[in-house]
């Protein structure tokens, strides 16, 4: 039989706040374990929340973002379970009543858009986290209580392939609006993905397995297209699908089952008595969304359409934040942006390293454009452009110092270009035959030639225009010419 998945994703972000949710304890990571807790985040007798004002602006920046509608007056819950890293029997959510609902995100898959929708974006807390050995598991609480927004999204993702988009997409939203560092690695960034099977050209949907806190977004889509292939051999063995939580054996590349799946019944969600009700007022929305910058899909649209880049230099320029702005500072400055994003891709990104939020970048936004501008003037060629580069790379040197300390020059002379040009024609006369009876294509080989005589020193305009001169008009411009 034919079937259709079906496939919802719950994504667990933590904000970058300096504290936690309800209580003052850093949330700093990789603190010596169990040293960033408190009564508070411990759940100790009398100790009481109080929720952190900046994770509230982070929460409704991430619902606006996404579209979201903004619900004035929402409230938190307490959401009973227990186990080791939940040192409070409960963790403090939101339920019926969460603080925003009714967005959408837009992905692009193999050159077809689609818009998944999302249930709802509330805030949480995080729990703590456990890790098992063969003989004993141990509990670091650094985690607990550390402020999250956990993002749903709509059954609408049909594929393993749209379901690693979508959470690409959704991680450079939270990152490029600094409520999020990205980071699948460390666990700040985590997905659960619901997964089930319907035949084609059903509309009810089919038993559902949670797949569980996966770290990356390979894992996640080679996770989502084994779960896929495991429930439709299941149904086509007659059987039935369980409705259960499964984990991600990478190693032997198979989901795994973990438990039953809880209803929401099992946590027997009540109102939390110690927190009030969250209301937003307009004053304050106003102000959250007035900070809203510019977000990657519509920076990418614009480079493309103001700035003329290629769809794909601006979506390799629209990848963080940092290296966005790093882009436009230069292009603005030197005034080509085609010429600044070719350079930035080829030469620039190579050095650049990016950990969440930060980047380091080797040159300045004006070291670059200067560069270029020496480029522009005939100073430099392109080889000696990126020898300069590696030189001022690191430093805050000038590259009209490293030109001068290198004695480099652009060789432009016309007659000096023009006896190694005699050179490399009379070095290759096949060559020189087949490309005066009209294969044009050999331009570019004796353009090269010419190049790599002269060190990468050459005029390639000149280069160009002696080698048509020598050849016959009709040979035309070469691949690397003017």
């Amino acid at each position: 039989m034919a079937y259709e998945a079906v496939i919802g994703l719950e994504v667990h972000a933590q904000l970058l706040t300096r504290t936690k949710a309800f209580c003052g304890c850093p949330t700093s990571f990789g603190a010596p374990p169990n040293t960033h807790v408190c009564p508070v985040c411990l759940g100790l007798p009398g100790a009481l929340p109080v929720l952190n004002g900046e994770a509230v602006r982070m929460a409704v920046r991430t619902a606006l973002a996404l579209s979201c509608t903004l619900v004035k007056k929402s409230r938190f819950a307490r959401k009973n379970y227990f186990y080791p890293d939940l040192p409070k029997g409960y963790q403090i959510s939101q339920f019926d009543e969460p603080f925003s609902e009714r967005g959408h995100l837009d992905i692009e898959v193999n050159g077809a858009a689609r818009r998944i929708g999302i249930t709802r974006v509330h805030m949480e807390e995080d729990a703590g986290k456990s890790t098992h050995h063969a003989s004993s598991s141990v509990v670091d609480l650094n985690r607990a209580g550390t402020p999250l927004v956990e993002i749903v999204g709509e059954p609408d993702l049909r594929s393993a392939a749209e379901a690693a988009e979508y959470l690409r997409v959704l991680r450079d939203v939270l990152v490029f609006i600094g409520v999020n560092d990205g980071n699948l690695e460390e666990g700040s960034f985590r997905c659960d993905a619901n997964v089930s099977l319907r035949p084609v050209g059903e509309a009810a949907l089919g038993k559902r397995v949670e797949l569980k806190n996966i770290n990356s977004f390979r894992f996640v889509e080679r996770a989502i297209a084994h779960e896929i292939v495991r429930q439709a051999a299941v149904l086509d063995g007659g059987g039935r699908v369980v409705q259960e939580t499964r984990g991600w054996n990478e190693d032997q590349a198979r989901t795994f089952s973990m438990r039953s799946k809880e209803e929401a019944q099992d946590y027997r969600y009540f109102p939390d008595p110690d927190l009030p009700p969250l209301v937003l007022d307009d004053a304050f929305v106003a102000e959250v969304e007035a900070t809203l910058p510019e977000l990657p899909r519509a920076k990418c649209e614009r480079f493309v359409g103001s700035m003329g880049l290629t769809p794909y230099a601006a979506q390799v320029l629209t990848g963080h934040p940092r290296i966005a702005a790093f882009f436009e500072e230069a292009a603005t400055l030197h005034g080509d942006p085609t010429r600044v994003a070719n350079f930035v891709q080829s030469e620039v990104l190579r050095d650049v390293t990016t950990h969440g939020l930060g980047a380091t970048i080797p040159v300045t936004p004006r070291q670059v454009a200067q560069l270029l501008g020496l480029v522009d003037a005939g100073t430099l060629s392109g080889k000696q452009a990126k020898e300069v580069y590696a030189k001022i790379a690191g430093t805050d040197r000038a590259p009209e110092d490293v030109v001068a300390d290198l004695g480099l020059k652009q060789v432009s002379d016309a007659g000096t270009i023009e006896e190694v040009c005699q050179r490399v024609v009379l070095s290759h006369p096949r060559q020189a035959a087949e490309l005066r009876a009209g294969k044009s294509s050999l331009m570019g080989f004796f353009v090269g030639q010419v190049m790599k005589a002269m060190g990468g020193s050459a005029n390639p305009k000149v280069v160009n225009d002696v080698l048509r001169s020598l050849l016959g008009a009709g040979a035309g411009p070469g691949r690397n010419g003017s």
